[in-house]
């Protein structure tokens, strides 16, 4: 697995993490062990940078108990989320219990009340109890308003969308990126499963089979990844074998622009 630095942060990030958007807001026995296995091929993978928030339900919860006894080995990004103070409060306070009292990527989860929430996550990282501190947004239209977030200075890192469909970010968010020396944590590598629910004939991956491209899950994650200006992608599933598939993305060969352009136009038909 390949490692970058997220951006000035001083985090060396695995390229391939795990979102927890809907596959970890469950709850039941079965369902927390089925989380925990996910988690172990994860760690096993080298795939150890671990995204959540307040917003998805028991997922920062099933996290946590999955991560009980090894947090340590992992990288924690979560979000506040709420237009409340107090509300931020509770959310910040749980989160702490949950990840033994560091998170080490606290970001804004859509950009909800940034300006407010900024100076609290600014005391955080100033008594070490968070890493780095980041911004999220997955519309476009929002995309000024994240832009202007990014040149206060006072973030270190940026969630987006990026894949073949959604690259709203190449025209200002990701230049931008690099001239601030911002970390990129890619959201939504598969449009949100999208793009593999009809994916191209397997037959075509044939071109990509010398870059250690197997599958098309390989393919997108490689191609969002082959953009230097991004340091981590975090797929969520619920299946252990999926994400040690989406693990074996994390090394290079990289795709050069030949092949970035042959996955867009199999992609954008």
């Amino acid at each position: 697995m390949e490692h970058r630095r997220l951006g000035q942060t001083g985090l060396d990030v695995p390229v391939i993490g795990m979102g927890t958007w809907r596959t970890f807001d469950v709850r039941g026995a079965s369902a927390e062990a089925n989380a925990r296995a996910v988690v172990d091929a994860a760690l096993a993978s080298g795939a150890r940078c671990f995204d959540s928030s307040p917003m998805y339900g028991e997922a920062e919860r099933v996290l946590g108990a999955a991560l009980n006894g090894r947090r340590n080995e992992a990288i924690v990004a979560t979000k506040v989320w709420t237009a409340s103070a107090d509300e931020a409060r509770t959310q910040i306070q749980r989160a702490m219990r949950l990840f033994g009292d560091r998170i080490d990527l606290y970001q804004i989860h859509n950009l909800v009340s940034w300006r407010e929430h900024l100076p609290v996550l600014e005391r955080l990282k100033e008594t070490g109890a968070v890493g780095a501190i980041g911004a999220t947004h997955y519309r476009s239209s929002s995309f000024m308003e994240l832009a202007d977030t990014m040149r206060t200075g006072r973030i270190d890192a940026i969630q987006v969308p990026y894949n073949p469909r959604e690259r709203e970010v190449e025209r200002m968010i990701l230049p931008l990126a690099a001239e601030l020396g911002l970390g990129v944590v890619v959201m939504r590598p598969f449009g949100e499963g999208g793009l593999l629910r009809r994916p191209p004939s397997t037959r075509a991956l044939a071109p990509l089979a010398a870059l250690g491209v197997r599958t098309w899950a390989h393919a997108l994650l490689k191609w969002s990844l082959s953009d230097p200006r991004c340091h981590v992608a975090i797929p969520a599933t619920s299946h252990p074998a999926r994400m040690i598939e989406n693990a074996e993305a994390g090394s290079p060969p990289w795709f050069g622009p030949e092949e970035r352009q042959y996955v867009a136009d199999l992609f954008e038909r």
